[in-house]
């Protein structure tokens, strides 16, 4: 049995799913990096650190299924996947410069 992601919530407020989704060690670094270029997966794997396959591969998915990062399959030799900042993504940016000015 799964438990309901707070992001199915209707009802939550829309700043606490913000940071529901950026919660933990990976998606800020994930998002970050997004910001400057596109992102491959092992790229990815060797400039975090500390990241493994599986938490890397899961960080990846909640912010391609949160529509913050797109997925797009290169199908030139050798096939490879590059996830870029959806428009939803970027809008997102101003948020974090805020927050850092704050900071």
């Amino acid at each position: 049995m799964t438990t309901a992601h707070t992001n199915d919530n209707p009802n939550t407020c829309p700043v606490q799913r913000l940071l529901k989704l950026f919660s933990g060690k990976l998606k800020p670094e994930i998002f970050l990096l997004a910001t400057k270029s596109s992102l491959r997966f092992n790229t990815l794997l060797r400039e975090i650190q500390g990241a493994n396959k599986q938490s890397l591969a899961i960080a990846l998915k909640d912010l391609t299924e949160a529509e913050v990062l797109e997925k797009i399959v290169i199908r030139e030799k050798p096939l490879h996947i590059e996830y870029n900042l959806t428009e939803k993504g970027k809008s997102i940016i101003p948020i974090f410069e805020k927050l850092e000015e704050i900071l």
